[in-house]
């Protein structure tokens, strides 16, 4: 089976499309599950995918189990010690200090020192056992739940077909509290900082196991958006993630906005606007055809959206309208994060640049 995200994650499609190949050493092939990331002046230049704030320093991950970090809002970068070469999609941190990453091969990574050190906490070979210990111990308690007999069948799918499915957003609520979504449906929540993670895939409004693109919080609100239209919000009650009725059955590759409004984006310009907490969505016309693949907000209560192409669309009415800022250098983007300077930092296949925001 493939995944298909966007062009911008090329090596995370072509990784589940083709015959999977790891790097050889000395003759052998060697699992990029057991080889750390190789150190190299070029990781800066390499494709990134993922940026994220740890207090006022930036960490950016992408190919090959690059992590790296800067403390000067994007104009040097040093590169982490990371024990995995699998390429990495998302990072977040809930604290300066604190953080996670997650990528292909079902890797979580957790840092307790801002970036400069990385730990495993879990990969592929471990998510389909954990998914049918858990299930399997539900079914014995509710033997007649036919959810629970689908999952328990799902999870030893998993387990026959190996470390292949990728983790592709990773978002803390505090440093012991997170959730791990990705392909198929997959997502994990922790309650102690990654020590154990729980399945939650029975918790989704997602009966035909759609990607799991993007998870944010707006306000006080939990979103989650994938393929095909998919928009779920968490009912923090029940915790079930609901599905929420929407104009637009593409993708949405993710989730922004501040208090009051949340934006959704994704497929060919399409991003559409709620002020009720997702009860009621607008279409925002961007005027640009192009995919929305990243996000960012700046401290002034700005909306940044950046197109596939790399056009840079800045909101001042709180989504309601955007203006296409001039002079951009077009690049293929996958990630924004505003710096602690007000520059925007934008990542993609060519990796790293800074912006000047008008």
């Amino acid at each position: 089976m493939t995944i298909i995200k966007w062009f911008l994650l090329a090596a995370l499609s072509a990784a589940l499309a083709v015959p999977f190949t790891r790097p050889v050493i000395a003759g052998e092939f060697a699992d990029v599950l057991d080889t750390p990331a190789l150190r190299s002046e070029l990781a800066v230049h390499a494709m990134v995918t993922g940026l994220a704030r740890a207090g006022e320093r930036l960490v950016a991950v992408g190919q090959r189990g690059h992590i790296l970090y800067s403390d000067d809002a994007g104009q040097h970068w040093q590169q982490a010690q990371v024990p995995v070469s699998s390429d990495l999609v998302a990072v977040h941190f809930p604290t300066a200090q604190q953080g996670w990453a997650v990528g292909h091969d079902g890797v979580v990574l957790h840092s307790s020192d801002a970036a400069k050190t990385w730990s495993r906490q879990l990969d592929g070979r471990q998510v389909g056992p954990i998914m049918l210990a858990e299930y399997q111990r539900r079914l014995t308690r509710q033997p007649d739940d036919a959810n629970l007999q689908a999952r328990v069948g799902e999870a030893q799918r998993m387990v026959e077909e190996g470390a292949d499915k990728p983790f592709l957003d990773v978002w803390f609520e505090n440093e012991r509290v997170g959730y791990i979504v990705g392909a198929f449906n997959l997502i994990f929540r922790t309650d102690d900082g990654g020590q154990h993670w729980t399945p939650l895939l029975e918790l989704t409004d997602n009966p035909g196991a759609l990607n799991l693109y993007a998870m944010r919080p707006v306000g006080d609100e939990l979103f989650i958006v994938g393929e095909q239209g998919l928009v779920m919000k968490l009912d923090r009650a029940s915790g079930r993630f609901n599905a929420l009725p929407m104009p637009y059955n593409g993708s949405f590759f993710g989730v922004t906005g501040k208090p009051g409004v949340v934006l959704v984006f994704g497929l060919r310009g399409n991003v559409f606007r709620s002020t009720d907490d997702g009860i009621r969505w607008n279409k925002v016309d961007l005027g640009l055809p192009l995919s929305i693949t990243a996000s960012s907000v700046t401290a002034d209560g700005r909306i940044v959206l950046v197109s596939q192409a790399g056009h840079v669309l800045i909101s001042t009415d709180d989504g309601a309208s955007f203006q296409q800022q001039p002079n951009t250098a077009l690049a293929p983007v996958a990630a924004a994060q505003v710096a602690s300077g007000g520059s925007l930092v934008l990542a993609g296949t060519r990796g790293l640049r800074q912006l000047p925001l008008e």
